[in-house]
This record gives C-alpha cells, structure tokens and sequence, in this order.
C-alpha cells in the first residue's frame, strides 16, 4: 500500500512539474511586448542567437528577411497584427513574438471630405501619399502617378547604366 502512495506522490509532482513549466513558458511569452513596426517601412530585429527558419502567422500583414544568423528585418505590409516565431538549426523556439503593424502618423495629413479620406505626406512639402482606406478616385490617381514616376526613374537608370549597382 505504501508504495502505490509514493507512486502516486511520484506521479502528481511530475504532472505538477509539466504545469508549472508551461505556465512559465506561457507567461514569458506574454511579458514580451509586441513588435510595432510600421506600414511600409522596415525595422532590425537581433535575436539572441541564429535562426535557421522564420515562420509568419500572415505574411500580408508583414515579411521577414534573415540578414545574418541572428539579425532580422521585418518589414510592414498592411496593418493589422501577426505573429513571427524564429526556429534555431534544432528547430527549438528562440522567439516568439507578435508582430503590430500600425501607421506612421509622423508628418501625415489626412484631409476628410464628408466620408471620403484622402492622405498627404508632409515632410517637408505635402505630397499625395498612398493609404489604403482613402478615397479610391484619390488612391488610384495617386498610384497611377506613383508607378509613373518609378518606371521613369527606372527607364533613367538603365540608360545611364545604373541601377543594379554594376558597372
């Protein structure tokens, strides 16, 4: 009779053990603050060390590019929030974190005409800017000019040999 009493002393405490470690690891998750970066712009992430694989929960909200072992970029697609979990080489978990991608109000002017919202970036002049939400009259002149005005850049660039950096 004794010895299935410590049987099950033995089994409680291990059970209790496993509870108490996935408590930890769910807790530690929580206190690690959500990565805000920002819509359309790019931001470094050092991990503690290498990783081997990068997983997004939803690779329209954001993209994750390895630059070395432990150095990332993470780069805001649309807004909205996803998660980012990076692997090492043993595919153990080395973070895992969500990811907010939120707008940058910096310099932003939105003009509001009844329901309509048209965007302008003014750094220093104020210039049409493309935000998903604005009016789409607004949104699809200023994509149009936009795609423009790359394709002449890019038109300058290769006939004067540039672009690619080589020579």
């Amino acid at each position: 009779m004794q010895l299935k009493s410590l049987r099950t002393a033995v089994l409680f405490a291990g059970l209790s053990l496993a509870v108490i470690a996935a408590v930890s690891v769910a807790e530690v998750r929580a206190q690690q603050p959500d990565l805000i970066v920002k819509f359309d712009q790019s931001q470094l992430l050092r991990l503690p060390r290498p990783a081997a694989e990068i997983i997004i929960g939803n690779p329209a909200v954001a993209d994750v590019s390895i630059q070395s072992g432990n150095l990332l970029v993470i780069t805001g697609k649309s807004f909205g929030i996803t998660n980012m979990i990076a692997l090492d080489a043993e595919r153990q978990v080395i973070q895992d974190q969500r990811v907010m991608v939120r707008r940058d109000e910096a310099n932003v002017v939105h003009i509001y005409k009844a329901a309509s919202r048209l965007t302008y970036n003014c750094a220093p002049q104020c210039n049409p800017s493309l935000m998903p939400g604005d009016d789409e009259k607004h949104f699809n002149q200023t994509k149009s000019l936009t795609e423009a005005k790359i394709g002449f850049s890019e038109k300058a660039a290769e006939a004067s040999g540039g672009g690619s950096g080589s020579q």
